[in-house]
């Protein structure tokens, strides 16, 4: 029984031994391991203040839209950035919103680019189907300054200066509209998905009369009235019109009246008769 006692009492020893020595091997580890990520983290923390990642002017940043690079003075025209700065203190999602903000940007995305040091910045640009007329009065003057812009499927304003400066290649859209865009905002989505996509070429939108949507087409001009729901059931209804020209001269018809879908009307000119002066 001696013999076993002591031989537990030894093998007790060895294992509390070990165990110290895993132990002290432990602490060992966890202080390496606090010392190299302490040194790496002072290493990046020096690297990342050296002079070399400033953004010390426009041309480290690059921008695209689509497959285009713009160019610099675009850029400087779209952002607002001082110089020098930290590339580190700079707010990539910040910068995206106020692009956002722009109205001839739909989209963006920044990222900071490390070689070279700089930013990489991807925008989405409105695509404009329409050139808008509006028409302001002046200050203390009867007459009315008007204003050209661009519009966008989803109604957007943009001015035709800005989105010349970005696009100064880009064919502008035909399709004319005139009035202020606050009077055909609730209702434009819907009216150019409709005249879009028409087989009868609208030329122009005239809404700057409230109580009455005038389009000027191929086949004359059409009266809508007010606009509401029914605006795509009046456009279809004018696609079904398209061989009118067949059956009345185009000089005859003064406009085509759509206000009341159910019972469409021809309004035909009223020519006086002349006056012979012989023969009274």
């Amino acid at each position: 029984m001696a013999g076993i006692v002591s031989v537990s009492r030894t093998d007790l020893a060895q294992r509390r031994k070990k165990l110290r020595r895993q132990r002290q091997m432990k602490i060992l580890q966890t202080i390496w391991r606090t010392f190299a990520i302490s040194g790496l983290a002072g290493g990046l923390l020096w690297v990342a203040i050296q002079p070399i990642w400033v953004l010390n002017t426009p041309k480290q940043i690059v921008m695209k839209s689509g497959n285009q690079l713009l160019s610099d003075d675009a850029i400087k025209s779209l952002l607002v950035l001082s110089y020098p700065q930290s590339l580190w203190r700079i707010k990539p999602s910040a910068i995206a919103d106020s692009l956002k903000q722009q109205p001839t940007i739909a989209q963006a995305t920044v990222s900071r680019r490390l070689f070279p040091p700089g930013l990489n910045i991807e925008i989405q640009e409105r695509i404009p189907v329409a050139i808008a007329q509006k028409r302001i009065e002046e200050h203390k003057t009867t007459n009315k300054k008007v204003i050209v812009g661009l519009l966008d499927a989803n109604g957007v304003w943009m001015p035709l200066e800005k989105y010349k400066s970005l696009n100064p290649t880009s064919k502008l859209p035909t399709l004319q509209v005139i009035g202020l865009p606050e009077q055909y905002s609730s209702y434009w989505t819907q009216l150019y998905q409709a005249v879009s996509q028409s087989s009868v070429k609208v030329i122009e939108i005239d809404c700057e009369d409230p109580t009455n949507l005038i389009l000027k087409t191929e086949l004359g001009k059409v009266h809508l009235g007010v606009p509401s729901l029914q605006l795509p059931e009046q456009i279809r209804l004018l696609a079904q019109m398209r061989h009118l020209p067949a059956k009345l001269n185009s000089s005859q018809i003064e406009y085509i009246d759509l206000k009341n879908p159910e019972s469409p009307l021809v309004q035909v000119n009223q020519k006086k008769p002349k006056i012979d002066s012989q023969n009274p």
